[in-house]
């Protein structure tokens, strides 16, 4: 083969594989057969080389895409033309697909003790510089469904009806519910007000069927828990 013909080919195939790449910018991987997102995977280790048919041998003999990401790089360096710099981009595109499948699972987080929703009131509100009052809402497990700001304002100034709680438990169908507010004085013993309106939601668990566990008062360093004090 000559040098015309041998450029012909490299710039045929360098035509293909950006004709691939921008199908995927413009339409991302609709439409791909297997071995084609194969082929794309195997041109970023690959320069100026037709891996079409490396791909669709790769296909032909893993059984499919998933069977073929899934195959260790020694599996894959035996059909010809694949070499460990081909193996690169299926195997990074294997480890970022796995990577953000985990990231996307959303994380359970448990509450099952004063300290642990404390700390995760000190992050969330802790450091507010005026009052928050919030309902977490959790299962019969102690994980969290949901999380619901109430009020933001003192609560002389700004009062936090039980209905107004309650209502989204009800929705949740959540088993258990937790209150808490920040103190932005650092001080973060109780208030007459904040131990009448426990006392309010704690008489709404009992007609409600969900159970108050716990009230817990934060600053940025520091809480208080009326399930501690054996207040509920």
């Amino acid at each position: 083969m000559n040098f015309k013909s041998q450029k012909m080919i490299l710039n045929s195939n360098d035509g293909h594989r950006q004709r691939l790449r921008t199908r995927f910018l413009h339409s991302g991987l609709d439409g791909f057969l297997d071995y084609e997102i194969i082929e794309l995977l195997l041109t970023l280790g690959t320069p100026r080389k037709d891996c079409k048919q490396i791909a669709k041998e790769a296909i032909k003999k893993f059984g499919g895409l998933r069977n073929t990401l899934n195959t260790q790089s020694v599996e894959l360096q035996k059909i010809k033309g694949i070499g460990p710099s081909n193996v690169f981009g299926l195997k990074l595109f294997q480890a970022i697909s796995e990577r953000y499948s985990k990231d996307s699972i959303p994380k359970k987080i448990t509450l099952n003790s004063s300290k642990l929703v404390a700390n995760y009131l000190q992050k969330n509100i802790g450091l507010e510089k005026k009052e928050h009052f919030i309902a977490l809402f959790l299962d019969s497990r102690n994980c969290l469904i949901n999380k619901s700001d109430i009020s933001i304002g003192s609560l002389t100034a700004s009062v936090v009806h039980p209905r107004e709680v309650f209502k989204e438990a009800l929705l949740l169908s959540a088993a258990q519910l937790i209150v808490g507010h920040n103190h932005p004085s650092e001080d973060v013993q109780p208030s007459p007000e904040d131990v009448a309106l426990t006392q309010r939601l704690w008489d709404s668990s009992k007609l409600l069927g969900v159970e108050l566990i716990d009230h817990i008062i934060v600053s940025k360093d520091d809480y208080f828990s009326f399930k501690e004090k054996r207040l509920i």
